[in-house]
């Protein structure tokens, strides 16, 4: 028996299909047929009923499915936990939703870089969904993702809390007001961020507690494409303190709602059974001492 007859049953179990299987694994559909025949023969049980594109867990596969995986698991651990000496350099894979890399991530890699250059670190940008799979299913060490994530096979920490803010372009006649509820953007155009946004999901939550139906002309992909729009007066979004620039002050303004401010929640997802390497508890470390200084750097909004 060989890991990677346990890697391509564990596929085949969890995508129900040999096909997504194999695209899963980077091997051949052939190939990975071919390894799970083989790992039937030495287990002396058939492992999945074969029903046209389906592949479903016989109750030996279903037996043989969690110790699979907690062999898989072993494994992992045992082979980052021997490379992770001291002297050699610390290699983590890190991820973050797109409202959250380019304006904490990256700026604190590039620190990184300068103060702790033993510390490798690869990153990702992806929706929430994405990343909490990937680290459930061991491509990430961790992520930093909004609230909620209802994944039981992964661990939160809370890192901050910030206010969304209504933006608006510098010349908009609201830019100019003091105090601002939800009632008064009803003539409003809005631009979003696409529906797979954790953060247009929670803003449609928000809207819909305060009985308010916004009105969407556009939809983004990018933070950075929703400001271009905004500032050149196309519509008003809403937007996480975190995204707040110093170069924004030349073409937007940043307000708070009155009556009821929105807030959002970022946490650290680790998967609760791997282990986890000095490089990235270092990171966390670094991290958790980075947010606190901006905590208490950050000016109020206005």
């Amino acid at each position: 028996m060989e890991l990677h007859q346990l890697r391509y049953f564990v596929a085949v179990a969890e995508t129900g299909n040999f096909t997504r299987a194999s695209e899963r694994s980077h091997v051949t559909q052939p190939s990975l047929s071919q390894q799970i025949l083989n790992l039937e023969k030495e287990v002396g049980h058939k492992l999945f009923h074969r029903l046209g594109r389906k592949a479903v867990l016989t109750e030996a596969g279903a037996t043989f499915l969690e110790r699979a995986r907690r062999i898989l698991f072993e494994v992992e651990n045992a082979s980052k936990e021997l490379s992770d000496h001291p002297s050699l350099g610390r290699r983590i894979t890190i991820g973050a939703v797109q409202t959250v890399m380019p304006y904490l991530i990256t700026p604190f890699i590039a620190q990184c870089r300068q103060t702790h250059p033993n510390l490798q670190i690869d990153a990702r940008e992806d929706f929430r969904a994405k990343l909490v799979a990937a680290v459930v299913e061991g491509e990430l060490d961790l992520a930093v993702v909004p609230l909620p994530v209802k994944d039981h096979r992964v661990a939160l920490e809370p890192l901050l809390t910030e206010p969304l803010l209504l933006v608006v372009g510098k010349e908009h006649p609201i830019a100019s007001r003091t105090e601002i509820n939800v009632g008064d953007l009803a003539q409003e155009t809005f631009v979003s961020l696409g529906d797979s946004s954790a953060l247009a999901a929670q803003i449609r939550e928000f809207f819909g507690d305060q009985k308010f139906q916004p009105t969407i002309g556009y939809r983004c992909a990018q933070v950075a494409t929703l400001k271009l729009f905004v500032s050149k007066g196309l519509g008003i979004s809403i937007l996480p303190q975190l995204a707040r620039l110093p170069d924004d002050q030349d073409t937007l303004t940043y307000l708070r709602l009155t009556g009821t401010t929105p807030t959002r929640e970022l946490v650290i997802i680790r998967h609760l059974q791997r282990y986890q390497s000095r490089g990235a508890e270092q990171f966390l470390t670094l991290l958790r001492e980075q947010v606190k200084l901006r905590d208490e750097t950050t000016a109020p909004a206005s």
